[in-house]
């Protein structure tokens, strides 16, 4: 098995060495092969997705990724910003199906903004539709308009297709969890979305056994916060499912515990952290590696088929929160404050 590592920015190498390191604990023969993107991309090859990186991310059977992202980019042309590189790697790869689940460790309850008893067991599955929607619809662009002045388009589209093929993916997340499915939209004054209801209903029919509900996406937002456990499985378009996804991990106590998984009709999958390349804390060693190291899990479990690895794991993760190690981000007084690397040796350590 070939896995493309692709570090990134910021914390991206931090945390994406630690998940190497526990791969290679693992010792299952797999061949790492790394390369630049984003600002990285683009300070070796003057693009945030070098010829060679999509080319090693096409002949590999999965890609783990840091983070993409830093202030100083932000002056350069849109098309040459690290964030370019990591949706044009989802199109690229057609990774059109983005897996976010929000889980609760009991360890970790107390480092919840909610109150325990509203969160304690959480284990929330976001199906989120990785490439379409705003993020690509044209046309897209900064005119001026007829008036003279400046005027900012996006444009939110989909189509059948797309829809389809990501409420199958979340219909049969849920018929393998609690056979309850909640799709997420806005088909009160969004035409975009009106249709995606009406798909999702029509699917529902090839999937009797699963009950499917919908909500608004303003009115999910707050659901979220005050009783997220009446929630399964999610599933809604890439705009809705970014910014709920963030939401979401609060509940976890802090979004550095957040892995994903992006995959493609194949189950072929880019593996990420939720979170981003924090570019103030890179290079202290303070960031959180377990979300990248978890999202190493969902890799086994997704692409390779692999449920003892992926479960192993886990397992370890489980086992290092229940000696109290803790990084900056979720801890608390009592606990054993460790560095990324502590944490990612700990997690190795935790592995035997």
């Amino acid at each position: 098995m070939k896995i493309a590592i692709l570090p990134g920015d910021g914390i991206g190498p931090e945390i994406t060495k630690q998940a190497v390191d526990v791969l290679k604990a693992l010792n299952v023969g797999m061949e790492l092969v790394e390369a630049p993107i984003g600002g990285a991309g683009y300070e070796k090859f003057g693009d945030p997705l070098p010829d060679s990186t999509l080319d090693l991310a096409i002949k590999s059977d999965a890609i783990l990724l840091g983070a993409v992202g830093d202030w100083k980019y932000d002056a350069l042309p849109r098309d040459k910003r690290p964030e370019q590189g990591l949706l044009r790697i989802r199109k690229g790869l057609n990774l059109f199906a983005n897996l976010r689940p929000a889980i609760l460790y009991p360890e970790l309850v107390g480092a919840s903004s909610l109150k325990s008893e509203i969160v304690s067991n959480l284990d929330i599955m976001i199906v989120r539709e990785l490439t379409g929607d705003i993020y690509f619809g044209q046309p897209r662009g900064i005119h001026t308009n007829e008036n003279g002045e400046r005027e900012g388009i996006n444009t939110m589209r989909y189509s059948e297709s797309e829809i389809k093929r990501i409420a199958h993916v979340a219909f049969q997340i849920a018929m393998k969890r609690s056979k309850k499915l909640c799709s997420i939209d806005k088909a009160n004054v969004l035409e975009t979305t009106e249709l995606w209801r009406q798909i999702m209903i029509d699917l529902s029919k090839e999937y009797l056994e699963v009950e499917l509900t919908h909500m608004y996406v303003d009115n999910a937002a707050m659901q979220l916060i005050k009783n997220p456990k009446q929630f399964d499985v999610l599933v809604t378009g890439n705009i809705f499912g970014d910014i709920l996804s963030d939401e979401a991990s609060m509940l976890t106590g802090s979004i550095g515990m957040l892995p994903s998984a992006s995959l493609d009709s194949n189950n072929k999958g880019m593996y990420e952290p939720s979170h981003g390349s924090a570019p103030d804390i890179a290079g202290k060693n303070i960031a959180n590696p377990l979300a990248t190291i978890l999202s190493l899990a969902m890799m086994f479990r997704y692409t390779f088929n692999d449920e003892k690895n992926a479960n192993k794991i886990e397992s370890a993760v489980k086992k290092t929160l229940s000696h109290g190690f803790r990084t900056a981000d979720i801890y608390s007084a009592g606990d054993k404050k460790v560095s990324c690397s502590e944490m990612g040796e700990a997690v190795v350590a935790s592995l035997n």
